[in-house]
């Protein structure tokens, strides 16, 4: 059974202004690398469906969702910013109800046994959107689409949402912090942006703050002894990583020191894990990740070990 790879071509015409870190060269370099790797021998592509509203109604509110679409540029309009770091083009809308639907058709296909894994890459991403805010380029929560899809279309009691971008997935805690069928895991360099609390007071929220220049070591040690004992108590029934490749030693937008071997290692960690306890169920979420070659790589690298798994 292969692995599912769920994109379309409207997620790179997404624009924001000329200079914006979050760029259509993010993905267009990850689709060029990996359509010339093994990988994709792995590997079958699915063209990501548009969310419907009534699945991004289930973590977003309506006032929230009616801004958004009625804020939408039209063809030939000028940009429209939503917060100062986010912006909308005349692709923005589809492509962001693209990522989101990417992660329900996601994990329809891991549920049914279609694909063993599936990664969704899509953009903007989506993990600081609130329920009612947009922010840090993000407009849709993806990740949180998919999993309130999981428990309510699919029927699943209990789903794992991993975040391991360099910024802390506020928005995905945002919209779980009071739900019990949710287990929320987030490594995040602290204090940096969006300067979250880095303490929880939820039991199905793990934060793991990391100071500036931590590497593999501190990260490793982390998923180790707080999100493996944490996923053993709550098994999960289906997996989600906001896969953001931002802390990457070499990404320009922040101070964490990953490698591309410490991604490897975290992929390897969670097959293991979802293989034991929810055979195959895991769905994977482009999150951030502004070099282009590191990010491109450690996405492929990551990916190569969901394909194997």
């Amino acid at each position: 059974m292969k692995t599912a790879l769920l994109h379309h071509p409207v997620c790179i015409k997404h624009q924001a202004h000329p200079g914006h870190p979050e760029r259509p060269e993010r993905l267009i370099v990850l689709e060029q690398q990996l359509h010339a790797s093994p990988v994709m021998d792995r590997i079958t592509e699915i063209e990501a469906p548009m969310a419907t509203l009534e699945q991004i109604g289930r973590v977003h509110t309506q006032a929230y969702i009616s801004m958004v679409e009625s804020s939408a540029p039209a063809p030939g309009e000028a940009l429209v910013q939503l917060d100062p770091d986010t912006a909308m083009n005349e692709y923005s809308l589809e492509a962001t109800k693209r990522g989101a639907g990417a992660a329900c058709k996601a994990a329809d296909m891991v549920h049914n046994g279609e694909a063993r894994h599936a990664f969704c890459a899509v953009r903007p991403c989506g993990h600081h959107a609130t329920r009612d805010r947009a922010m840090g380029f993000c407009i849709y929560n993806g990740i949180a689409v998919g999993a309130a899809y999981a428990l309510e279309q699919l029927g699943l009691d209990r789903v794992a949402i991993l975040d391991f971008d360099v910024h802390h997935g506020n928005g995905t805690e945002d919209i779980f912090e009071d739900e019990p069928r949710v287990l929320f895991c987030s490594s995040f360099q602290h204090p940096y942006y969006p300067y979250s609390n880095p303490v929880s007071d939820r039991n199905n929220i793990v934060k793991s703050p990391l100071a500036a220049g931590s590497g593999g070591t501190e990260f490793r040690r982390v998923v180790t002894d707080d999100w493996m004992p944490a996923l053993e108590t709550f098994q999960p029934q289906m997996i989600f990583i906001s896969a953001g490749f931002d802390a990457h030693e070499d990404d320009p937008l922040a101070q964490l020191c990953f490698t591309q071997d410490d991604y490897i290692w975290f992929s390897e960690q969670i097959v293991a894990f979802a293989n034991r306890v929810c055979p195959g169920q895991i769905v994977s979420y482009l999150e951030g990740g502004y070099d282009l070659s590191a990010t491109a790589s450690s996405a492929i690298a990551h990916l190569d070990v969901l394909s194997r798994g």
